[in-house]
């Protein structure tokens, strides 16, 4: 990401929160044959008692042979978790404002994947399924059929990422006037072409902390972690 320092996002919590709404994400390894990428749901593990409540702590599971094509467990790679996003466009700016951009919020983190065994990568499927079950009406659990679910894990590899390093934005026309502020959520919030409700609640979110321009303040300076600097888009 582009280097934007008034866009930085360095509280863990803020990124943990972006992880957890938004669980669908991205794997990027650089491996002995070229760049592969892959996605798959990933949940933010529970610490335990001893372990550092600022580690952010990734599980989820591969399909066989991504653990292969991926050499997971040999080197770091790279998770791309993706928030709300979208487009702005000027007819929301004042005249003189003429070029248009796009809000996101976005986390690249890094950390090298250990691989699990085959229990806790069950436990681990298992946590995935009742985590998006749960909503349902009526849940769908692995123990309806344990033998049956553990036959089908066989056919995939669980993994636990702890992050030693993330980057992370959110570009939400902090730099922006206040009214022009406003006129952006309201478009977003609009029935036009660019309409995206999550994009203007998270401006909201961010609006609501206090008057500022530097999200390292406005999303809280309490919990620090390392954060790398590269990184963003055009303001």
């Amino acid at each position: 990401m582009r280097h934007t320092p008034h866009f930085l996002m360095t509280d863990v919590d803020e990124v943990k929160r972006l992880v957890a709404g938004n669980p669908w994400a991205t794997i990027v390894s650089h491996t002995d044959a070229g760049i592969v990428a892959s996605h798959y749901p990933f949940l933010l593990e529970t610490p335990g008692p001893d372990d550092d409540p600022d580690q952010v702590v990734l599980v989820s599971h591969v399909g066989r042979p991504d653990e292969l094509a991926h050499e997971l467990g040999r080197h770091e790679v790279l998770v791309v978790v993706q928030g709300p996003h979208g487009y702005v466009s000027p007819a929301w700016y004042p005249p003189e404002q003429f070029v248009p951009t796009w809000n996101h919020v976005t986390a690249h983190l890094w950390g090298t994947p250990e691989l699990l065994s085959d229990d806790e990568n069950f436990r681990v499927l298992g946590e995935l399924v009742d985590h998006f079950e749960r909503v349902m009406p009526e849940p769908v659990s692995l123990e309806i059929d344990e033998e049956t679910a553990r036959r089908m894990a066989k056919g995939t590899v669980g993994i636990r990422i702890r992050v030693t390093r993330f980057d992370a934005r959110a570009k939400l026309s902090q730099n922006k006037a206040p009214e022009v502020v406003d006129r952006i959520i309201a478009g977003l919030r609009g029935d036009g072409p660019y309409a995206s409700p999550a994009l203007a609640d998270e401006m909201e979110r961010v609006r609501s902390v206090g008057p500022t321009t530097d999200s390292r303040e406005a999303l809280g300076p309490r919990r620090r972690f390392r954060a790398d600097a590269p990184a963003a888009d055009r303001p």
